[in-house]
């Protein structure tokens, strides 16, 4: 055997020791790393579960056959590529090794070029089949804050930790993060891993909470209070007792609401509509929002004594552009939590959907992601729209017209997904208030945001 000092990514198997040593020329010049084996045997001992390269092997060789090798190579992984080099009367021979097993048979005579192009796609699926091992193995090893907040980057490890430092600290939390970037998973890790996890932890959607019901929501009623109040409620924060209350998207509540839930905050107790009875309350406050509150209070659109009231601690949360690494392994989890769902199996991870992934701008998030997750193992996704395919646009013309075209239907494709809300879609951007007016005007792009 000769080889290479680095691991081989190829492992060459020939009797023919002219044909061998050119093919490992060949190889080696197309910068892949060879060791060449004359015995089948001998080979064998080189490869190990965790190889992480392919196999080329002759099929007509003494003693042990290639297809016997193959099989051999088989018994250790079965996700080995074996790639089959044939003689002309080996054709059917190689047909039938394909359905055994076999990556892929090439017919002599052939171009060292041809052997290297097979080569690279079969050491590209083995790079994916180890990875996802690896995945799997982290997934199925996780426990405890590593099931929630999932990734391996350096943000992410940072993050958990910080969750495990501040979970039993008993202070109230703010959550930044942007839309679709897990702020819920967070809280309720805050809680789960708190003392108070034996209690409720209780959900409120600041946006969503009409300002009519607000206090009977949150504060509870008697019979009576009011019209339609025909039996007493408990409110929200009085069955979070002992809990935890998590107020998203806290930056839309209207400001006289925020006057009373400050209230309840600072005092600790609540009175239920129609009650001058004082109820006191043992509540944990987390707070998310994609905005910065601090910025909110001093343009006057959020009450600063409640933002620095809620702001004892604050985590941030990186959005998953940022955390690339994760996103093969976050996709690997929430497809396995799709395939519960849905009772479906996960279909193979490919390096065209890993690339794709691996590319996107991630405006959605972990959101978006879990949603490619469900519509993978589902078997609907076909991978992502371009703003062309959004827009029906075909660019064509010198470079300077298709950047412009290509620009307005990004633009465009972004206000359709914002329902015309236009600080959606500059937040989305990454670009100021001012700057997506101007490229508007610009393009000739019309609005009809009541805000715009």
């Amino acid at each position: 055997m000769t080889a290479n000092a680095a691991k081989p990514e190829v492992l060459l198997v020939d009797d023919d020791d002219d044909l061998r040593h050119a093919l490992r020329q060949g190889l080696e010049l197309d910068d892949l790393t060879v060791a060449d084996f004359k015995s089948p045997a001998d080979a064998l001992s080189a490869i190990g579960r965790d190889f992480a390269g392919t196999v080329v092997s002759d099929i007509r060789m003494p003693g042990m056959d290639g297809m016997q090798f193959m099989a051999k190579v088989l018994e250790i992984d079965p996700a080995i590529p074996v790639i089959l080099v044939t003689g002309h009367g080996d054709i059917q021979l190689a047909v039938d090794a394909m359905r055994e097993g076999a990556y892929d048979f090439i017919p002599k005579p052939f171009r060292v070029q041809d052997l290297g192009a097979v080569t690279r796609r079969a050491l590209e699926k083995r790079r994916l089949v180890l990875e996802n091992r690896i995945l799997r193995s982290e997934l199925d090893a996780g426990s405890g804050i590593a099931e929630r907040i999932v990734g391996r980057s350096p943000v992410i490890a940072a993050l958990r930790d910080e969750i495990v430092l501040i979970a039993d600290a008993d202070a109230d939390v703010v959550v930044l993060g942007e839309t679709g970037s897990g702020k819920e998973v967070v809280a309720r890790a805050l809680h789960d891993f708190s003392a108070r996890a034996p209690a409720a932890f209780v959900a409120l959607n600041c946006a969503a909470l009409p300002p009519d019901i607000f206090e009977s929501e949150l504060f509870g009623h008697e019979a009576g209070a009011f019209t339609g109040a025909s039996k007493q409620r408990i409110g929200k924060l009085e069955h979070a007792n002992g809990g935890t209350v998590f107020l998203d998207e806290i930056e839309s509540m209207p400001l006289d609401l925020q006057a009373k839930l400050l209230r309840a905050i600072e005092e600790r107790a609540i009175e239920r509509l129609g009650s001058n009875k004082r109820i006191p309350l043992d509540v944990r406050f987390v707070a998310a929002t994609k905005s910065d509150l601090g910025r909110e209070a001093e343009a006057g659109r959020f009450r600063a004594d409640l933002f620095y009231r809620l702001n004892v601690v604050s985590v941030s949360i990186p959005p998953l552009r940022d955390r690339r690494e994760d996103i093969p392994l976050l996709f690997e989890h929430l497809a396995r939590q799709a395939r519960a769902r849905y009772r479906r199996e996960i279909p193979d991870f490919t390096p065209a959907l890993e690339r794709q992934l691996l590319e996107h701008a991630w405006p959605g998030n972990v959101r978006e992601l879990r949603n490619i997750a469900d519509r993978w193992v589902l078997g609907l996704w076909n991978g992502f729209k371009t703003a062309a395919t959004d827009a029906g646009g075909d660019f064509a013309g010198p470079l300077p017209d298709r950047m412009a075209a290509f620009e307005r239907a990004v633009i465009e494709a972004e206000i359709r997904k914002a329902g015309g809300r236009l600080k959606d879609v500059y937040t989305a951007l990454g670009i100021s208030r001012k700057g997506l007016y101007d490229k508007m005007q610009k393009h000739g792009i019309s609005s009809d945001d009541p805000d715009g």
